[in-house]
């Protein structure tokens, strides 16, 4: 019964891999600071520790210490998105010389793709999907619009 609960795991954890990694694709391709491998990670990642979260909550209620537990979802939640802001941060540069703010997009895909993670570990795997297309139109379809009508100071797109 156990093994069947961890290879539910292993499979919610590989396609949060996958999700991930479809963003981290396209971050990589526009040469960003955080790419193919880093998005993955932060995907499953999230996914692990509350899947893990539930795990540890099942096994004290097996052993009969449920009543000693108090669980709190949005902790284990709260924890992920201190940890991927704190990772996302380290993307941000301030450009100087072109007067500008570089990486905030790229951060902004580490923290959806934590998200994203949580979401398939709560099995909410059509919203999961649909977030990853959502934030590759965003990243990749407003930037073209952006291009078209000009809403930058330059022509150069360095955070697309």
């Amino acid at each position: 019964m156990e093994y069947i609960n961890e290879f539910g795991i292993l499979y919610e954890l590989l396609l949060s891999l996958l999700l991930g990694g479809i963003i981290g694709f396209e971050r990589e391709m526009a040469h960003k600071a955080a790419g193919l491998r880093t998005h993955m990670l932060v995907a499953g990642v999230s996914t692990f520790f509350v899947a893990m979260g539930d795990s540890i909550l099942i096994s004290y209620k097996l052993h009969g210490f449920g009543d000693l537990i108090r669980a709190d979802p949005f902790r284990v939640i709260g924890a992920i998105v201190t940890g991927l802001s704190f990772i996302g941060a380290g993307t941000i540069i301030q450009n100087k010389k072109l007067d500008r703010i570089e990486g905030l997009t790229t951060a902004a895909s580490l923290l959806f793709v934590g998200a994203i993670g949580i979401a398939v570990a709560l099995q909410k795997f059509i919203l999961a999907a649909g977030s990853t297309l959502i934030v590759l139109v965003v990243n990749r379809g407003i930037m073209f619009i952006e291009k078209k009508i000009s809403f930058r100071k330059t022509d150069e797109h360095p955070e697309a």
